[in-house]
C-alpha cells in the first residue's frame, strides 16, 4: 500500500535539488525543476525451459528543466556531485537560450496546487527475499505448466521464452512553483511468448502481466495454472479451428482485445502534446481536434479512462513528475470525447489544467504526457448474456497482431482464441479472424458491456529518445453489432 509521512529513504542530499532550483533561477529561469530518479531492475529469463539471461542495472542521476525567456531547456547528469549538477543547470540555462531565438511560441506552466508529500509503496515479499535460484525454479514450474497445456491439447510448443522483472523507482521532484514530492513504487512483471503449432499451422502468442508490489504479486497470478490455462485453450483452437466467416456480424471481443483498444485509439489520440503537433514526426498524430471535445465518438454504454492512482497498477503513481497530484481522467464519458490527457505546458497552451500526465521514463528523459492505466468502464452484463444476444457471430477473446494508423483512426487486430457464436452459444473454434474498422465505428457499433474488468500490463512507448514506461490496459467484455470481419489471407 502507499504511505505518506516521514519514510526513510535514499537518493542524493535534497539540498543538492534545490540548489539546482536555486541555482536557475538565479541565471534567468522563470521555472526551474531539478528530478532526481533511480530505477533498479533484476531480470532473469527462460527460453524452451532453460536459463538464457539474468542480471540487474542501476541507472540513477538528476535531471534539470528550466524555461528562460518563454523557451524550455533540459539537461541531466549521473553524477550526484555539486558540480556536475551545476554543470547540467548551466548546460539547461543555454539550451533554453539558444532555443528562445527560434520560439514561435512562448511555453509556460499551468498555476496549479502542487505537492508536498512522500509516497512509499512497502511490499508485503521484498524481493531480496527470493533468491535467484527461487526465481528460475518459479519461472521453471511455470513453463511446465505451459507445456502440459500444450500436450492436453495435443500440439507441439516449439517456441517459448518466460522473462522476469523485478525492481523499483525511485524519484525526488523539487521545483521553484513549491513542489517537493517523493516516491518509492516497487514493480514486478512477467511477459512470455510462445509458438504452437500443429499439422502445419501455427498460433505466436504474447502477453504481460505486471503489478506496482513486490513478490506477492507474483505469488498472486499462480503462473504455472494460468499457461496451463492458456495454453491448453490456444492448442484447443490450433487444432479444431476452422476457417473464420467473413463479412458483417456481431462480435463479443474480450477484455484483452477492449484493452489494446482503449490504449491505442482513446489513449494515445488523447495525448494533448500529440494534438498540439510535437509527437507527429515521431510516433503519429491523432484525430482529436480541439473543437471535436464535447461531440460523440461512440455510444452511450463507452466510457474510458486513465486513471494513475489504482493501488497495486503498473502504471501506479500519485504525483506527476511536476508535482500535480494525479487522478482519474475520463476521455471518453458515455460515447462522448471528454477530456485530454495534459501536462503543466499543454494546459497552458489550451487554457485548462494538468490532470498529472507528466511522466519521463529515466532520469535522462525529459518528462512528457504519457498514459497511466487506460481501460473501459465495466458494465453489468455477464459474458454468458452478451453472447446469448447473438445468433450468429464470433467472440474474440485474446489477440496477436494489431496495427493502427498514425491518427489512430482505422485500425485491424487478428485474434487468437475466437469461437464462432451460434443461436446464443459459443461454437467451434475459428482460426485467426480478423476484425478492421474505424474508431468510431467501432466505439459506436458498441451496445452493451460486460462486468468481467481485466487489466494487462505493457510498457508503452513515446518520444524521441523513446521512453518506455510501465503501464496497464484494460477493460470488460463488449458486445459490437454489425462490424465487419475478414479471413487471413
Amino acid at each position: 500500500m502507499a504511505r505518506r509521512g516521514k519514510e526513510e529513504r535514499g537518493g542524493p542530499p535534497e539540498d543538492l535539488l534545490r540548489s539546482a532550483v536555486e541555482r536557475a533561477l538565479s541565471l534567468g529561469a522563470k521555472y526551474a525543476e531539478a528530478r532526481y530518479q533511480l530505477d533498479y531492475h533484476e531480470e532473469v529469463s527462460l527460453r524452451n525451459g532453460y536459463p538464457v539471461a539474468g542480471g540487474f542495472s542501476v541507472n540513477s542521476g538528476i535531471a534539470v528543466r528550466v524555461i528562460v525567456d518563454g523557451a524550455m531547456g533540459f539537461a541531466s547528469t549521473n553524477r550526484m556531485k555539486q558540480n556536475s549538477v551545476r554543470n547540467a543547470v548551466e548546460r539547461a540555462i543555454a539550451l533554453a537560450k539558444a532555443s528562445a531565438r527560434l520560439l514561435k511560441r512562448p511555453i509556460g506552466m499551468s498555476e496549479e496546487t502542487l505537492g508536498r508529500d512522500r509516497v512509499v509503496v512497502r511490499p508485503r515479499i521484498r524481493f531480496e527475499n527470493v533468491d535467484l535460484q527461487d526465481r528460475v525454479e518459479a519461472l521453471k514450474v511455470a513453463d511446465q505448466g505451459l507445456l502440459d497445456g500444450a500436450r492436453r491439447a495435443g500440439v507441439e510448443a516449439p517456441s517459448r521464452f518466460i522473462g522476469l522483472t523485478c525492481g523499483f523507482t525511485e524519484k525526488h521532484v523539487i521545483n521553484s512553483d513549491g513542489a517537493d514530492v517523493y516516491s518509492k513504487i516497487p514493480r514486478v512483471a512477467v511477459s512470455f511468448y510462445y509458438q504452437l503449432s500443429s499439422d502445419g499451422r501455427s498460433i505466436f502468442r504474447h502477453k504481460d502481466l505486471g503489478e506496482s508490489r513486490g513478490w506477492e504479486g507474483f505469488e498472486r497470478w499462480r503462473l504455472d495454472d494460468y499457461l496451463n490455462e492458456d495454453a491448453g485453450a490456444v492448442g484447443h483452437v490450433l487444432r479444431k479451428a476452422v476457417e473464420p466467416p467473413e463479412g458483417e456480424m456481431d462480435v463479443v471481443l474480450g477484455p484483452e482485445v477492449v484493452g489494446l483498444i482503449c490504449h491505442e485509439s482513446a489513449g494515445h489520440p488523447g495525448e494533448a502534446d500529440r494534438m498540439l503537433g510535437r509527437e507527429a514526426a515521431q510516433a503519429g498524430e491523432t484525430y482529436i481536434k480541439p473543437e471535436l471535445l464535447g461531440t460523440r465518438i461512440g455510444s452511450e454504454v463507452v466510457t474510458v479512462v486513465d486513471d494513475p492512482t489504482i493501488p497495486g497498477s503498473y502504471g501506479f503513481y500519485i504525483y506527476d513528475e511536476e508535482g500535480v497530484r494525479a487522478r482519474e481522467r475520463v476521455l471518453i464519458d458515455k460515447g462522448v470525447l471528454r477530456e485530454l490527457l495534459q501536462n503543466r505546458e499543454t494546459a497552458t497552451v489550451l487554457g485548462t489544467k494538468s490532470n498529472g500526465a507528466s511522466r519521463a521514463s529515466s532520469y535522462d528523459r525529459e518528462p512528457i504526457v504519457r498514459m497511466a492505466n487506460t481501460y473501459m468502464k465495466p458494465g453489468d452484463h455477464t459474458l454468458e448474456e452478451l453472447i446469448e444476444g447473438i445468433d450468429f457471430g464470433v467472440y474474440i477473446k485474446t489477440y496477436s497482431e494489431w496495427n493502427i494508423d498514425d491518427k489512430r483512426w482505422n485500425q485491424r487486430y487478428t485474434g487468437v482464441e475466437a469461437y464462432l457464436i451460434r443461436n446464443g452459444r459459443l461454437a467451434e473454434p475459428v482460426y485467426k479472424p480478423i476484425l478492421e474498422i474505424t474508431t468510431k465505428g467501432l466505439y459506436s457499433s458498441i451496445d452493451a458491456v460486460g462486468k468481467d474488468l481485466e487489466m494487462t500490463a505493457g510498457y508503452c512507448g513515446k518520444g524521441e529518445p523513446m521512453q518506455a514506461i510501465p503501464v496497464w490496459f484494460g477493460g470488460p467484455s463488449v458486445r459490437v453489432r454489425k462490424v465487419r470481419l475478414l479471413r487471413p489471407t
